[in-house]
Order: structure tokens, then sequence, then C-alpha cells
């Protein structure tokens, strides 16, 4: 990756690329910065298989047929006629599940309707891959020079996406936002806006929690949740962590009313949730875990998974991509199922419910159980306590886990998939009318 005027800082090559053409490249990048030195080393030099970017292929043109395009889904609005999304979050919390219910119609119009509304002084967001154009970055441009104070955390780690994260943060600042700019040794992978509004006199929040980046594009290929809600202790919880991300070069240590951040205090407070199912189960309380996520990975929580499938807890988990697990190995994992679900959408979405004694609890949010999420990221998890959504995230779990198309990871780490075909959940929520 290089900058204009500024030494490189990263350099990716296809692995099979000779030494000589490594050596003439960095020579080469040596000179054009103009240093006698560069800050990556033939050492540092990352390796990928295939193509550096695989989001090139999107440019091919393919022939015009109908067996090689999706039909396009209806992308419901929940938002009723004449409602605004303040009033409806100010009831209640709303949990919606995208691409099925419209980003654009709910994400994008949030944050347009805080810069249009008199009465909202303050918007907060975290930006990793925001795309180009950008409703977002749009509605953030609009509030900032409409006077309102907007604060714009921008990762500029956010691999493939540095150079228009560079470009959003200079129009932002250029426009009268307060820009900041990442974390030292750490990226930002949380997904959270606030907006404060003035209302009978008084300061009151709003915010947004999601498992996918504020990207109308990936709101539209990739399944993911969005959680908005006014409740003040969450919405506290979301105004400390801007607190510390925007007036400290530190990473969070740990929110105190509900939410869980990466990477001091999620991982230890997932290890102990799972060794309580263990002690409740061994107890003969009700005792299981439920998850969907990207991936799992770190160590500490398959070992505290392991131990608690030993203790009795039943353990589902829908993990799209890398698990080290190996379910349904004896004396170890009998109680533990992992699925894998790949079918029209990018699955990307993650929910984490615990049994806790038949008082469950439930979370969204960014984060993976991967070392690089709760050991090297600022990542947001959030609970999720009303009922309703709680049972439109239970029907997510429910109808992905027994989705006939998804594929059972067996004891051997090989998978095996129950039925031909694309995702059957997915096929569900698109036909679905909430």
């Amino acid at each position: 990756m290089n900058r204009y005027a500024n030494p490189a800082i990263r350099l990716e090559v296809e692995r099979g690329m000779p030494v000589f053409v490594r050596e003439l490249l960095l020579e080469s990048m040596r000179r054009d910065s103009g240093a006698g030195d560069l800050l990556v080393s033939p050492v540092e030099t990352q390796e990928v298989d295939g193509l550096l970017d695989l989001r090139c292929l999107m440019e091919l043109k393919l022939p015009e047929s109908e067996h090689l395009t999706f039909p396009a889904i209806p992308e419901i609005d929940p938002i009723p006629p004449g409602t605004s999304m303040i009033d409806l979050i100010r009831a209640k919390d709303l949990l919606l599940h995208h691409p099925f219910q419209s980003f654009d119609a709910t994400v994008v119009r949030f944050l347009r309707e805080a810069a249009d509304d008199p009465a909202v002084t303050v918007i907060k967001i975290t930006l990793y891959r925001v795309g180009s154009p950008s409703g977002i970055v749009d509605a953030l441009l609009e509030a900032a020079k409409a006077g309102k104070r907007v604060v714009a955390f921008v990762e500029l780690k956010a691999r493939f996406d540095e150079d228009q994260n560079v470009t959003w943060a200079k129009a932002l600042e250029a426009a009268g936002a307060n820009v900041v700019y990442g974390m030292v040794g750490l990226k930002n992978h949380a997904k959270v806006s606030l907006i404060v509004r003035r209302e009978d006199g008084k300061l009151r929040s709003y915010a947004h929690v999601g498992t996918g980046n504020y990207n109308s594009r990936s709101g539209r290929q990739y399944t993911d949740l969005s959680l908005f809600s006014a409740r003040p202790e969450l919405a506290s919880d979301i105004s400390d962590l801007f607190n510390g991300l925007t007036g400290s070069s530190l990473p969070p240590t740990g929110l105190t009313r509900g939410a869980l951040t990466a990477p001091h205090q999620l991982l230890p407070t997932f290890v102990k949730y799972i060794e309580r199912e263990a002690a409740n189960a061994a107890r003969g309380l009700p005792a299981g875990i439920r998850a969907k996520l990207n991936g799992l990975s770190d160590p500490e929580i398959a070992d505290a998974l392991y131990e608690a499938s030993s203790a009795g807890v039943g353990i589902d988990l829908v993990v799209r991509g890398i698990c080290t697990l190996r379910p349904g190995v004896p004396g170890v994992s009998e109680r533990i199922r992992v699925k894998s679900v790949l079918g029209r959408f990018l699955e990307h979405s993650r929910i984490y419910r615990f049994e806790n004694a038949g008082v469950p609890e439930y979370f969204i949010g960014s984060s993976d159980m991967r070392p690089r999420n709760l050991r090297r990221r600022v990542e947001l998890l959030v609970p999720v306590l009303d009922l309703e959504s709680r049972a439109k995230l239970d029907e997510i779990l429910d109808r992905y886990f027994a989705d006939e198309s998804a594929w059972d990871l067996m004891a051997t780490g090989s998978y095996d998939q129950r039925s031909p075909g694309s995702s059957r959940a997915q096929d569900f929520f698109s036909s679905s009318d909430t």
C-alpha cells in the first residue's frame, strides 16, 4: 500500500512470484519514495494465493443469460409510510435482517433523517468499509455542513479500502467533521453510530449497532443484522465507547452496562459465560449455547467449548468459514454440532445465545471468535433484550441450523453437505415479508 509523498507500508504479492521480481518491486518503491529505507522489507512482504483482490472479478462482464444471474428479491421497507425512524426507535427497539429488510430504507435513512433533523445536535459513527458512492457519507457531509457536530472514526487499515477511506476522511474534514484516524496497533472493527437529539429541553440518544459495514453494496449482498435502540443504558455504553475512541490512543478496557468490547473485555466475559453454562449443566439446570458467526479459531474459546460439551452443554454453531473445533469427538465434543451455510448472499451476521439456566442472554455485533477479533481489534457486541427481537434471532438460528443444504463439519475436519442446492434459509427469508 502506498500513499502520495509517503513510503510504502505494505507489499502483497502472489505466492509464486520469483524473488528477483519482488526485489525489483521493492527497489522501485524505494526510488519512488525518495527515502533510503522502506517501512516494508522483503521479510514483511505478504504472500497470498491467487489474485490479490478477488473483487476485481466484479468488473468482468458476464454473458446475458438468466442462468448466470439471480432474480431480484423484494427488499422490504419495514418503516410504515409517514413514520420517522426516530419515532419508531423511541417506541421500541428495532431488529432488522438485511438484505431481506432494506439497508438503504433503514440504516441509510436513519442517518439521512438525522442530518435533516434540526433537533439533532451530534452524530457519531465508526466507518470501516463504506464503499463509493456512499449514502452514509453523503448524510454525514450534509450534517456537518449544516453545523451539526459530526464525529467519524475512520479506519485507515481496512484492507483494500485504504484509499477510499482516506478520500472520505478528507471530504468529511473539509466539511467540518471531526475525523479520528484509527488506533496504534489495532483496527477498529465495531459497527456503531449514535445520534444525540434535543427533546423537551433534554438530550436523548438513539443508537444503531450492526453486524455489517456502513456500506449499501454489502447491505444488498451480505446477510447482516441491525439493532436500533433508544435504551439509555445501551446509549450510555456506546457514548462511553466513542469517548474512549476519540479521547485516547488506547483501546477501550470495557463497558459497564451490558455491552461488551474487545480487545480486553469480550474474551474473558465469553469464557466466563461458557463456563457458566457448564456449571449449570453440572447442576442439572437448563444449559445451552447457540451461535451464528463467520469464524471460530481462538484457542481459549475452543477449549472452553470442549469443557462445556464434556459437562453436558448442547452447543449448536453455524460457522460460515474457518472453524478449528472438531465436533462429535467421543469424550470431547459429542454435544457440539457445527454447520456452514453457503448461498446467494454472503453470511455475515453474528448472533450469540446463552441459555443461562432458563433466563437466556442474546448478543449481536461485529465480532467473530477469532484471535484477531478478540485480541487485536476494537469490537462491539450488544445485548438484545426485547422479546420480539429475541424471537426473530431464534427464528434465524432455527432456520439456518435446519437448512437442508448446510454443510456439516465432521470430527475428521471435513464437511458433508446434507443435500445439493443453495441455502434454504436464505430462500425462506428472501420470500418472507418480515
